[in-house]
């Protein structure tokens, strides 16, 4: 193991337990100085003590490094490690062996934190076989949604990282922004030539019951949408934000008809559909989609609590479209 490696393990770990940002930054910067320093020099200044004096390396991210240099596994890293390891018991892990890939992640290029390649690597690294580019549409601004204009250009980043990581498979997407009268707010032609399109609402979630509905079963009726992202909208950690009022008969059975998944969106503040919600939408025949929507590469192993809240659902595993392989997930989106 290679010190910079080490940081980055540490990152991601922290990342996934979801540790304070400026904790998980701290590695990150440390990985990024250890990277320019020559190992000689690096042995140089662990040997003297003085690895503090370079920029971004602290207490905590020194004494990584140097226990890397002796030829330790650092006892941070392996904390981190031991409370990490293991699937979840029973129907759970079965869920999770079964997930070839996550439908819903983000980028630097709207609201996430690292390159497109960083988390390219880091699904790969999970065993993934595909992970899907799901970037905010322009109306979310707060996001730095992609315009028309920037999304071409991503297209062509992601067929360079496609081209570098192959077999694995970044696969183009957006989570495109469910406008108030039901359309999608990305121009149809470049959601037409997108493998993955993930629809949700993200503004006026109080809108009356009735509006949310018809608002609602438009999106899910467009033909270019493939997930219904995170049905409900709600907030259950930090600044919590109720359930949006909708018929969810009527949603469900509209996702149903057209074969648009539902998407069990796994970040821990989320949890949505809550289960009374991930029932119905089972016994209306609906399929689905259990997401990390990770905005930094820690995150994507999210999807274990994503696999809990629906193995606690009995949501069958032959309805889960990221349990197929790469080209049957691709028909389904194409042909749905």
């Amino acid at each position: 193991m290679q010190a910079a490696e080490a940081l980055r393990n540490i990152a991601y770990l922290l990342e996934a337990e979801g540790a304070e940002t400026y904790k998980v930054q701290a590695f990150r910067r440390a990985a990024a100085t250890v990277d320019n320093v020559a190992p000689d020099e690096l042995a140089r200044l662990a040997e003297h003590g003085r690895l503090e004096t370079l920029a971004g390396v602290g207490k905590s991210t020194a004494s990584v490094i140097s226990e890397v240099l002796s030829g330790c596994v650092p006892g941070y890293l392996s904390a981190l490690q031991d409370r990490a390891t293991g699937l979840p018991a029973g129907p759970a892990g079965e869920l999770l062996r079964a997930l070839r890939g996550d439908c819903h992640s983000h980028s630097d290029w709207s609201d996430g934190g690292s390159p497109i390649e960083e988390m390219a690597r880091s699904g790969l690294e999970l065993g993934h076989e595909y992970l899907v580019l799901t970037d905010h549409s322009p109306r979310l601004t707060v996001a730095n949604g992609l315009s028309a204009a920037r999304l071409r250009q991503q297209l062509d980043v992601v067929a360079d990282v496609n081209e570098k990581m192959a077999p694995f498979r970044l696969l183009t997407g957006i989570e495109v922004d469910i406008n108030e009268d039901g359309s999608l707010d990305q121009e149809e032609g470049l959601l037409a030539r997108l493998d993955v399109v993930v629809a949700s609402v993200h503004s006026k979630l109080r809108m009356e019951k009735a509006e949310m509905t018809s608002r609602m079963i438009a999106a899910v009726e467009n033909p270019h949408s493939d997930i219904l992202g995170h049905c409900t909208g709600r907030r259950i950690i930090g600044r919590q934000r109720p359930q949006s009022s909708f018929d969810h008969e009527a949603v469900f059975s509209a996702c149903a008809a057209t074969g648009t998944a539902v998407e069990i969106n796994s970040r821990p503040d989320r949890r949505d559909p809550p289960e009374e919600l991930l029932r119905a939408a089972v016994a209306a025949g609906c399929r689905f989609s259990i997401d990390s929507d990770a905005h930094a590469p820690g995150q994507l192993s999210w999807l274990r609590l994503g696999c809990e809240q629906a193995a606690g659902a009995e949501v069958p595993v032959g309805t889960i479209v990221n349990t197929m392989p790469l080209e049957d997930l691709l028909a389904w989106a194409a042909g749905h």
